[in-house]
């Protein structure tokens, strides 16, 4: 397996393989990587004639330093694991200089109001951090798709309205949450997760589950307050947001509209972990 720390190294390599019709799929990743990463490169690996996964723990997109020193680096086991999949897929572990070339800031977007929203309002900048990154990753491997866990719905929205107001040729995929036995979204904050934790996490799914079974006959308003209520009475639990959201604009519903498609956001920190989660209501 080739692994690459250089852009230089690797657009020579890449070069040197491809032709114009060679298609190359890019599964950016920030390591600690589990089988929902794995799955995006098993998608990739059957469309396209080259997979290159990248790991980066981008700096940009962390509003929080505590939280930028605490996610998981693991890519001794990474590596491992990507063989598992396939041997011939193309690592990009770059270092924070050969990415940003001295000048470690983030990017201004527009992302027509979307990142605004959920992610975007309590993680200032964030979007911006992670537009730059990856309209940078995008320019160096040039693929022809990329690949994004929809656990990230926000950030997938973001990254398909940058690559159409920017004009990017490249396809951006969507592709399914996959979920632990007891329904945690696979993540690679859960490796801070004690195996206690990790099981009590399972109350972030159900809820959301719940949440989807009420949105048939309830408001989206006592909803909320619902599953606000929930949070509260749950020791070591802080609920940052829940919001049902139009899937398309990301704005919170206010009255259900039978045309729209709308999905369920959540964030919730356990012991100072993290955690997202999303479910679609239709």
């Amino acid at each position: 397996m080739l692994v690459f720390n250089k852009k230089v190294d690797l657009v020579a390599h890449l070069k040197a393989i491809s032709t114009q019709e060679t298609s190359i799929g890019l599964v950016p990743t920030m390591g600690a990587l589990h089988q929902g990463h794995l799955s995006l490169l098993k998608e990739s690996i059957r469309n396209n004639d080259i997979t290159v996964v990248s790991i980066f723990v981008n700096p940009t997109q962390f509003n929080n330093s505590e939280d930028l020193l605490n996610y998981p680096r693991t890519q001794e086991n990474d590596i491992k694991k990507i063989k598992t999949v396939s041997e011939n897929i193309i690592l990009y572990a770059p270092t924070v200089e050969d990415v940003y070339e001295g000048k470690t800031v983030s990017q201004h977007f527009d992302f027509d109001g979307l990142e605004n929203q959920m992610e975007g309002k309590f993680r200032p900048g964030h979007f911006d951090g992670v537009g730059t990154v990856v309209k940078r990753l995008f320019e160096i491997v040039k693929p022809t798709n990329a690949y994004f866990g929809e656990k990230d719905f926000q950030q997938l929205q973001i990254i398909k309205k940058m690559v159409s107001k920017l004009n990017i040729p490249v396809k951006i995929i969507g592709c399914p949450i996959l979920r632990e036995s007891n329904g945690l979204a696979m993540s690679s904050r859960n490796e801070r997760l004690s195996e206690k934790d990790k099981q009590f996490a399972s109350i972030i799914y159900k809820t959301i589950s719940k949440a989807k079974m009420q949105f048939k006959t309830k408001s989206a308003s006592m909803i909320s307050k619902w599953v606000n209520n929930q949070f509260k009475n749950i020791p070591d639990f802080e609920l940052e947001y829940f919001q049902i959201a139009d899937e398309a604009t990301l704005l919170p519903c206010v009255r259900k509209n039978k045309s729209k498609q709308y999905r369920a956001f959540i964030a919730v920190y356990i012991n100072k972990v993290r955690l997202i989660d999303t479910i679609s209501l239709n």
